[in-house]
């Protein structure tokens, strides 16, 4: 008889939209990306919008624009919480016909007054619903909630893939209510409902939500169902090792796109704060998928580095595709409310990303190193250069215009003809290059002068020389 074939791995990210995309909710949705797309499952997207006073369709619109960016594609549709609610409400009738709920009629008041009570005999307050096993007869014809059976002994016991076994004693928890007596569900059911619904095998998530585990884990046994694998991640902490925040640098996915961090990098980086296996650092998002585990994530918060996160993006800017480049490149520029770059800008961008990307960690360090080719004569120097322009230097660069005018326009034949004119001039090749960087960019840190000419070409090239030596 053949083995029965596992259940595919369905993982979800189900944030509120509440605000901008935090960049531990992006990382906690890249480890349910990478899971599901390592072992060819499914990755789906779930907006928990119940809070209707909170959410608002920009904040959902940040979240789809930081996960886009990020690369984090999903499956099926958007599904909103808020949308199902009917179908939540359907579950906790359910869960009254079951006999593991039932018809709460106790007031505000008398719940508080309890709860005072007990506090005043020194006993945790969890509160004990005189209508839990109360003959249906003497329910009277008022408002009620709903609440869940919830053990009332024992424990309840997380097997949680990061943060090992948890148990939780069953006293310390209260009758939780599923369906409010104005008929709405709560935020606890739905969450347990719609990831039923929708077949999710495997919850990522915040280790802010272990302490839901336990309640969310008793609705699945009232309804009979299919507990997922738990996996409760550490939150990100800034380099103080204090909860990550404004006071540490950008927190929302958003704001580092428009700081000009390539979004391969942004991956890479991600993956690895908080998740190791072995010496793996620099890698593409398909080695992640295949090497990517839940056993390989640390209990400990992981700490923000941007020292770090700079030399992963670096690397990922010196292997990454030219054409791919120049496109992410423009994506940034828009991001950040910089000027678009012109067609003819764009096709020199393009020539010049196989030599500025291999020493740029971000992108404004590449259009830093790119300002040659983007400048229009006449240009301007700034005050290194015009030190290197001096009244000899002036005249070299002039003496070497000729000789360029009706020159190859390759490095082989540009190298011997810059060297000559050294020669000639009785200096090495390093005090000539001060003056035709500046020339041909305006400041004295620049590409190398062969790049830089080959990139602007022979008449661009002999033009702003023939400005800086007049």
């Amino acid at each position: 008889m053949s083995a029965v074939p596992a259940s595919p791995v369905v993982t979800r990210f189900a944030p509120s939209p509440t605000g901008y995309l935090h960049i531990g909710g992006g990382r906690t949705a890249l480890f349910n990306w990478l899971y599901a797309r390592g072992r060819g499952g499914k990755f789906l997207l779930r907006i928990e919008d119940t809070d209707r006073e909170r959410s608002t369709p920009e904040a959902t619109a940040a979240i789809l624009r930081g996960l886009t960016w990020l690369g984090l594609d999903w499956d099926g549709e958007v599904v909103s919480q808020f949308a199902r609610k009917d179908r939540h409400a359907e579950v906790a009738h359910q869960m009254l016909a079951r006999g593991t709920a039932y018809k709460c009629f106790s007031t505000q008041d008398e719940i508080a007054a309890f709860r005072t009570a007990e506090e005043a005999a020194g006993r945790y307050p969890v509160f004990l619903s005189p209508w839990r096993d109360a003959d249906p007869a003497t329910h009277p014809d008022a408002p009620f909630a709903i609440r869940m059976k919830a053990p009332r002994t024992g424990e309840t016991i997380i097997e949680d893939q990061v943060q090992g076994r948890v148990t939780i004693k069953n006293e310390t928890l209260d009758d939780m209510i599923v369906l409010r007596s104005d008929g709405t569900p709560v935020y606890m059911l739905a969450v347990v409902v719609d990831d039923h619904d929708m077949g999710v095998t495997h919850v990522i998530r915040g280790d802010d939500h272990l302490n839901n585990a336990a309640r969310q884990q008793m609705v699945y046994d009232a309804m009979s169902w299919q507990v997922p694998v738990w996996a409760h991640i550490p939150l990100i902490h800034g380099p103080d090792g204090k909860k990550l925040s404004k006071r540490h640098g950008a927190t929302g996915v958003e704001e580092y796109q428009a700081m000009g961090y390539p979004a391969a990098g942004m991956r890479n980086y991600l993956t690895r704060l908080g998740w190791a296996q072995g010496d793996a650092e620099i890698f593409t998002s398909d080695e992640a998928m295949k090497m990517f585990d839940l056993t390989g994530i640390g209990r400990a918060p992981a700490r923000l580095d941007f020292k770090k996160l700079e030399n992963t993006c670096g690397h990922h800017m010196a292997m990454a595709d030219d054409a791919a480049l120049l496109h992410e490149l423009r994506a940034y520029l828009a991001s950040a409310g910089r000027p678009e770059l012109t067609d003819g800008q764009s096709a020199r961008m393009q020539s010049a990303l196989c030599f500025l990307k291999k020493s740029a960690k971000t992108f404004p360090e590449l259009m830093e190193k790119a300002e040659f080719l983007l400048v229009e004569r006449p240009i301007s120097f700034d005050q290194k250069a015009a030190d290197a322009l001096d009244t000899v230097s002036r005249g070299i660069l002039k003496s070497l215009t000729p000789r360029l005018q009706n020159a190859s326009w390759t490095k082989e034949v540009l190298e011997p003809i810059l060297n000559e004119i050294a020669a000639e001039n009785g200096i090495g090749f390093g005090k000539l290059a001060a003056p035709l960087r500046a020339a041909l960019a305006g400041r004295t840190v620049t590409p190398s002068v062969y790049d830089m000419m080959l990139t602007i070409g022979r008449e661009e090239t002999v033009a702003r020389l023939s400005d800086a030596a007049a």
